[in-house]
């Protein structure tokens, strides 16, 4: 966490001087955006650790970042706006944003949060056991298994449905584009991606079965995604 690249994305310089001196007091080194175009240059060439994104934005509006983000891959980002109904959270949230602060804020509230997101977004050892909500991934032992109410059932998965899982699980709330899956999981002679919306229709029915009917969701115009929330 330590030395991590913070963007900041926010058009009111005042506004984004606190963000930056804050932030800088706790070690992290930042740089800003003030349009949502100047952002995406930024993100695609400094490739950031953690995003703070305003959503009334010039150019480009912070949901129109949030989503390119999220098709680009999984950079933490922070909303923070004064829109504080909650449809803007929700439509922040559904994007893949991973915290949302209201302004007026604690400048400080901010850098913990940063931290908390940071902290979350580490990415597990190779071995270690992917949990997202009712879902247990263990890559050493090749296990996946629906944990709830009525214990443990482990789930009958051929090699690709694993990998699959345990590359969605590693990064939750995630829209995986169906290209990436390909790439990422299935062999050379399956690089079809009609065949990962196979593959994610036997998952899909394999987890409702478990107990877990939810879990994995389909992102219109993108691919798929695990929730850990559903």
């Amino acid at each position: 966490m330590n030395n991590a690249l913070v963007l900041i994305v926010e058009d009111d310089p005042e506004i984004a001087e606190i963000l930056d001196r804050y932030l800088a007091r706790e070690g992290f080194r930042t740089v800003r955006a003030a349009d949502g175009g100047i952002a995406l240059d930024h993100h695609a060439r400094l490739k950031p650790d953690l995003v703070i994104l305003d959503i009334k934005l010039p150019v480009a509006d912070g949901y129109e970042v949030l989503a390119a983000v999220r098709r680009r891959g999984n950079t933490p980002v922070i909303m923070v706006t004064a829109l504080a109904e909650d449809l803007d959270k929700l439509q922040a949230l559904r994007i893949g944003a991973d915290d949302y602060v209201v302004k007026p804020f604690n400048p400080l509230e901010i850098v913990a949060r940063s931290k908390a997101v940071l902290r979350r977004a580490a990415p597990p050892p190779a071995d270690a056991v992917l949990r997202v909500g009712v879902l247990e991934v263990d890559p050493g032992s090749h296990v996946a298994a629906v944990v709830g109410s009525d214990g443990r059932q482990v789930l009958d998965l051929t090699l690709t449905e694993f990998r699959l899982l345990a590359h969605m699980a590693r990064s939750p709330r995630r829209a995986f584009e169906r290209s990436e899956l390909v790439d990422a999981c299935l062999p050379d002679g399956e690089a079809l991606d009609r065949t990962v919306d196979s593959h994610m229709s036997n998952l899909r029915r394999k987890l409702s079965a478990a107990g877990a009917p939810g879990l994995l969701a389909g992102v219109r115009g993108i691919g798929y995604r695990l929730d850990e929330g559903s």
